[in-house]
């Protein structure tokens, strides 16, 4: 490479010596690397690459197939939901921030919720109903979501069976979250004071039937995995990171507890009544994917323990209100399945349009402007599958949030990549990632 040329000449930069190419200058470019005696190559692996759940581009530096330095780039998928949120009344906000982890979105709606609860001061005045059935729905979620990382992840690393298999059930989920909501994903079905509308006839039943299914069904994931010998050795010792590691990082979730340590929101910081539901903190000392792959696939039995729970809840309280009953907060709909498809009653139409002039004026403030909610603060978190989501809610006293602002476990637990990945081969980072379970709807919100 000749020093003549502006635009085919080495220089320095953080990253090291790097090399710029004309196209007819190949032979003196190989001759001047050779002469220095390096092998490092920098590559980018996404954001188009699959097993980067879709756009996350890893920036990783490679002596060989060795990666010495991973950085991970985000910013691909930005939507601007926190910020949209504060031009919204508080309850519009449901329909932005169920879109941010979208393999969860019931646990951003319920954290969400909470905060503007704690904002009102109604915390103790949502209906028990209401709180069974936000419960029942997240830990349906948890199973949708843990069901597309273990099968993308089985996937990632070469196994197309367990995927089939994990889609399989969770379209069983998504069957049960379209019966309860009417729609299968983002379905903005939590709202401030409780749920849009209630369980419809006969749908206890019927999670009770799918839940003996899921049951039965997923020990053909764990017969096909666990043991298996291709699947230990790429998950076993991968992605090696400590309890002291996760402290430093604030990393939460499946990653935390495969360190051994039973950190879990719904033990140690209970909400929505979970202190009255019995289950275990799954937790692993394996530090490693395997040991994270272990905590998802035991966590799903946990999630079916505490559905059934919830089922023999809603059977003692049938009839029972799912809003709260100041019609100045709660929802002004009365959502019922009909003839004409999903919306409001015609018991309540009739109600609000030709019987009761307050119903009538509710419902027009409601929809139209939004309730206020009192100046102040206040964080509120959920165990999701990923971790802690949390959200900072601040008001000033207007029908809008001041400010929104999610505590994403999928922003924090991304900071463990360095500290998996480096040193070890780049065949290991898609392992690690996968363990890592990233949706980065979440991360850039």
């Amino acid at each position: 490479m000749t020093t003549q040329d502006p635009y085919a000449s080495s220089r320095e930069t953080t990253e090291g010596r790097v090399y710029s190419v004309t196209g007819n200058d190949w032979d003196s470019l190989v001759t001047e690397i050779g002469a220095t005696k390096e092998e490092r190559v920098v590559v980018n692996m996404g954001p188009q690459h699959p097993s980067t759940h879709g756009v996350l581009r890893l920036i990783l530096e490679l002596e060989g197939e060795t990666v010495t330095e991973a950085r991970a780039g985000i910013g691909y998928l930005h939507t601007g939901i926190e910020k949209n949120a504060e031009y919204r009344t508080w309850t519009q906000g449901v329909t932005f921030v169920t879109r941010m982890d979208y393999l969860a979105p019931i646990f951003n709606e319920t954290a969400y919720c909470l905060g503007v609860e704690k904002l009102l001061g109604v915390t103790d005045q949502i209906p028990e109903r209401a709180s069974v059935i936000r419960v029942l729905m997240m830990e349906f979620t948890r199973i949708s979501s843990h069901m597309v990382a273990l099968g993308t992840g089985a996937l990632e690393l070469g196994a197309l069976t367990p995927m089939l298999f994990a889609f399989r059930e969770r379209e069983k989920v998504l069957d049960i979250m379209e019966m309860v909501s009417g729609l299968r994903m983002n379905m903005a079905y939590v709202r401030p004071g409780g749920v849009s509308q209630d369980i419809p006839a006969g749908g206890i039943t019927k999670i009770r039937e799918t839940v003996k299914e899921l049951r039965h069904n997923f020990k053909d994931n764990a017969k096909i995995l666990i043991g298996n010998t291709i699947w230990m050795k790429r998950t076993v010792g991968v992605g090696y990171l400590d309890l002291p590691g996760c402290i430093t990082l604030g990393i939460t979730g499946p990653i935390l507890r495969a360190t051994g340590l039973p950190w879990d929101l719904r033990k140690s910081e209970p909400y929505c009544g979970y202190e009255n539901y019995d289950f275990d903190v799954i937790t692993n000392d394996g530090c490693d994917t395997y040991g994270r792959f272990m905590i998802k696939m035991q966590e799903l039995e946990q999630s079916l323990r505490i559905i059934e729970q919830c089922c023999d809840k809603l059977d003692k309280l049938e009839g029972a209100p799912v809003v709260i009953e100041d019609k100045k907060i709660g929802s002004p709909a009365d959502l019922k399945v009909g003839a004409d498809g999903m919306g409001n009653s015609q018991e309540h139409i009739a109600h609000i349009m030709g019987q009761s002039m307050e119903a009538l004026i509710h419902h027009f403030k409601i929809s139209t402007e939004g309730f206020r909610v009192p100046a102040g603060q206040v964080y509120s978190t959920v165990e999701s599958p990923r971790g802690e989501t949390g959200v900072h809610l601040i008001s000033d006293c207007g029908t809008h949030p001041y400010r929104v602002h999610f505590r994403e476990p999928s922003f924090n637990n991304l900071q463990s990549l360095s500290a998996m990945c480096e040193g070890s081969m780049i065949a290991d980072v898609v392992a690690a990632v996968a363990s890592i379970d990233p949706v980065m709807g979440g991360v850039d919100r």
